[in-house]
């Protein structure tokens, strides 16, 4: 074996038996795990190492152009996280610096969640008001091409980069969608994408709707003001609410954690189990119902993920709210970034999320209480016959009090369509959480 070899087996031996090469966050957090016995687990699988080290020495001898070792050794390390799940990742300098701007504020792209699926990028789902939902992108398509770039092949980071780009520019992708018969373009125009995530407005007497469409650090501070907003304008108090979390990807861990509190009075909201102890956690509820017990319906569909699950689960186990919709994405674990140096990092599953009553919500989802198919509605066309009533009949009898009852006219001439076939389920939602305002006024 030539100096090389030595040099990089006896780097991989090091990475392995515990801890020079590593940072200190992260050595620090291995002398806080309980000592456990030697398994044959961890014995050094000296074959393997003498097989990468061989396939290094072959690559850098006989591959048609020379390759620089720092780069075979980044190569190697991508592959070790992306094979681990489909979330954990090295962040290159490139990477790591989106990531920041991703999450502190920002940026120019198309405004979707995305992640891999069989070597194509899958939307996990559209952000509210992005040109991605404008332009028709759903949650569940798979793009297969951007430009003119086929997508197999691709890294989900090297995807993520031709999708952002300069505000005004265009790109197109190809879809494939369920029930379509063949894929299909969409022309999108990037925009700088805001990370405005609640918005709030009144559905009827007294039912207040809130929209989540992510999860931030701030996103309960913003809820609760949308709530007081809505409780002022209905005289100071809410008969009901309407959650909606479809097409929300998740976020902040403590966003989601902080929204479940907001309507919980006391238990447990969420628990974390992993190998080390700091990815042991169990997140409970404080004291204060901000709708005071009043009735609320959440509205979940195949795009809400991660933190959307983590307050769909929380709800629906405590039985404070009746879940709508489809069943959700299933996104279940928790990912640390760890920095290596200023400019790199990994991001890193440590964790899985259960919900109070000990569910995984790992590649299982949250099944609603209420199943709803994603559909569409049209008013059917009405003829005169359809608006025959007593009233409209000749020499019809008076209501008994001396007055005369005379035909309602149509709302027709209304501009707004009704909202059963604006939003099929929200207009559901809105009946159900309807029909429990008026059994707690009978009771």
């Amino acid at each position: 074996m030539n100096q090389r070899l030595k040099v990089v087996l006896a780097l991989m031996l090091g990475l392995m038996i515990g801890g020079a090469f590593l940072p200190d966050r992260v050595a620090m957090a291995e002398e806080n795990q309980d000592a456990a016995p030697a398994t044959s687990d961890s014995e050094m699988p000296l074959e393997e190492l003498r097989t990468f080290a061989e396939i290094f020495g072959r690559i850098k001898r006989d591959y048609v152009e020379p390759v620089e070792d720092r780069v075979l050794l980044e190569h190697a390390i991508r592959g070790m996280l992306a094979g681990l799940d489909p979330h954990s990742a090295y962040l290159g300098d490139d990477e790591f610096k989106e990531l920041r701007v991703g999450t502190t504020g920002e940026f120019g792209g198309l405004g979707i969640e995305v992640g891999m699926e069989n070597g194509f990028v899958k939307v996990i789902s559209p952000i509210d008001d992005t040109p991605a939902q404008r332009a028709g992108v759903e949650a569940g398509d798979l793009i297969i091409r951007l430009d003119d770039k086929p997508v197999k092949g691709m890294s989900l980071n090297d995807a993520v980069k031709i999708m952002r780009g300069k505000p005004g520019s265009k790109i197109v992708i190809m879809v494939v969608r369920e029930g379509s018969n063949a894929p299909f373009q969409i022309e999108i125009i990037r925009d700088i994408i805001k990370t405005s995530s609640v918005k709030g407005r009144m559905l009827a007497e007294k039912l207040g709707y809130i929209r989540i469409s992510h999860f931030q650090a701030h996103t309960s501070e913003d809820m609760l003001k949308n709530i007081q907003r809505l409780k002022d304008e209905s005289g100071g108090t809410l008969k009901g609410l309407i959650l909606d979390l479809r097409n929300n990807p998740g976020g902040v861990l403590n966003g989601a954690v902080a929204v479940s509190d907001a309507f919980l009075e006391d238990g447990l909201i969420v628990y974390t189990e992993g190998r080390v102890k700091d990815s042991q956690l169990k997140f409970n509820a404080a004291p204060d119902d901000v709708l005071e017990g009043a009735p609320i319906v959440v509205l979940v569909n195949g795009g809400s993920a991660s933190a959307s699950e983590i307050v769909a689960g929380a709800l629906q186990d405590r039985k404070r709210a009746i879940i709508m919709g489809s069943e959700t994405f299933g996104k279940g674990s928790v990912q640390t970034v760890i920095p290596i140096s200023e400019k790199r990092a990994i991001k890193l599953t440590t964790a899985r999320y259960y919900t109070p009553s000990g569910r995984s919500i790992q590649a299982e989802g949250i099944t609603p209480d209420i199943v709803l198919e994603n559909i569409k509605v049209a008013a059917k066309k009405e003829t005169g016959m359809n608006h025959l009533k007593e009233a409209n009949l000749e020499g019809h009898l008076d209501q008994g009090n001396g007055k005369k009852a005379l035909p309602k006219k149509s709302d027709n001439g209304s501009k707004d369509k009704p909202l059963a076939e604006r939003d099929y389920q929200l207009n559901e939602a809105l009946n159900l959480l309807k029909g429990l305002e008026i059994l707690n006024q009978r009771n």
